[in-house]
């Protein structure tokens, strides 16, 4: 899988929000080891400090822990992945309707724009 940067925010914050996407899809299966901080990084193209942080930061979340002599590996929690889903997705839908609100759509218009939209894609 391709890791996709863009200029207008941090690396750091761009790895993290990729490997919770990996994991709440199951591209990184509960219980699967992650390869090491160096191989990561070197995938990535991006600094092992780097990855290291955000890495650390999936530690705190509880989505990732450590195994002393073993490496990395996903939660089984499958709580804590679908609380990690449902945090992303009320963020995506927030913006979302941030974004709506700017462009002066009413939530009727949106519900319509919705519903064309997954007609299309079926």
């Amino acid at each position: 899988m391709l890791w996709n940067f863009k200029t207008d925010r941090p690396i750091y914050t761009q790895l993290l929000e990729q490997i919770q996407m990996r994991i709440i899809s199951g591209v990184y299966p509960p219980g699967s080891q992650l390869l090491s901080v160096r191989e990561l990084a070197a995938e990535a193209a991006v600094n092992p400090n780097t990855m290291q942080r955000a890495l650390a930061e999936l530690e705190r979340m509880e989505l990732v822990y450590t195994k002393r002599t073993a490496g990395r590996f996903i939660t089984g929690d499958m709580e804590k992945i679908e609380e990690c889903k449902n945090s992303l997705v009320i963020a995506q839908v927030e913006e979302f309707c941030e974004r709506m609100k700017q462009f002066g759509l009413t939530e009727e218009e949106v519900e319509l724009l919705l519903k064309k939209q997954f007609e299309v894609k079926k």
